[in-house]
């Protein structure tokens, strides 16, 4: 079989931020599938076709991209930050694993990029320093009851967190009721990141106490990092603060 398929991380947004091993392989695939916004970020070129297509047929997607890969393609799925977290190596794999025998015979790489998650960590301090855990907010894909016993019992472990995708114009209640839940578990005033399109010219990133959260604080753009009740702040004068987690716990 002379195709194969690379799943690849095409970073937060700045292009300093995608690894030359996947700029690499952007250069050798002959077709490049993905979500809209993402596929955009891949230049045009002659010889490369871009697939294109809706945030919400993640499936679909990846059994075009499988069969394009089977037909002989060098097919390279996109996704922004990693696509292992939140992303199409889940779908792809899903895909493989209900789809015909001769997928599996693929030439099958994900290729890992630098998550949202990470970069707004790195541009606040190090509130990850720690345990942490992610979360995506979204229930499309997942009850809201679910998501609220994550939050509850991530508050309980006394885990940083790391929030994707926590508030859409078509759910903005889905952040409020998060903010509820963490705002009555915690008890406290710990400080809540919310970073905006990281690495980007739109970059915004503010250090909120959880007391003061708003839910208009954040859009689909925004990964919002709770920090652990041990996590600080160092204040700066005329500079951001810096926020980090100690790496350890006292007994």
């Amino acid at each position: 079989m002379t195709g194969s398929l690379t799943i690849a991380g095409l970073g937060p947004g700045a292009d300093t931020l995608v690894t030359p091993e996947v700029e690499a392989a952007l250069a050798d695939a002959t077709d490049v599938v993905g979500y809209i916004p993402y596929v955009a970020r891949v230049a045009e070129r002659a010889g490369l076709t871009l697939h294109p297509s809706d945030n919400r047929v993640e499936l679909d997607r990846a059994r075009h991209a499988l069969d394009m890969a089977v037909a002989g393609r060098k097919v390279v799925v996109v996704s922004s930050g990693d696509p292992g977290v939140f992303a199409m190596a889940s779908a792809v794999f899903e895909a493989v694993e209900d789809g015909p025998v001769d997928w599996r015979d693929l030439d099958i790489r994900v290729l890992p990029g630098i998550t949202a998650m990470l970069a707004a960590a790195a541009r606040a301090g190090a509130p990850l320093g720690h345990d942490f855990c992610a979360i995506n907010l979204s229930d499309n894909l997942k009850p809201w009851a679910l998501i609220e016993k994550r939050l509850r019992l991530a508050v309980e472990a006394d885990f940083a967190m790391a929030f994707y995708n926590p508030r859409s114009k078509s759910r903005p209640e889905g952040f409020a009721r998060t903010l509820k839940v963490l705002q009555e578990s915690c008890g406290d005033a710990r400080p809540v990141i919310f970073a905006r399109a990281v690495s980007t010219p739109q970059e915004e990133v503010r250090v909120v106490p959880l007391t003061q959260c708003q839910p208009e604080m954040a859009d689909m753009r925004t990964v919002v990092i709770v920090g652990a009740s041990n996590t600080r702040v160092i204040a700066r004068k005329g500079r951001a603060p810096i926020v980090y987690t100690p790496r350890s716990v006292p007994a």
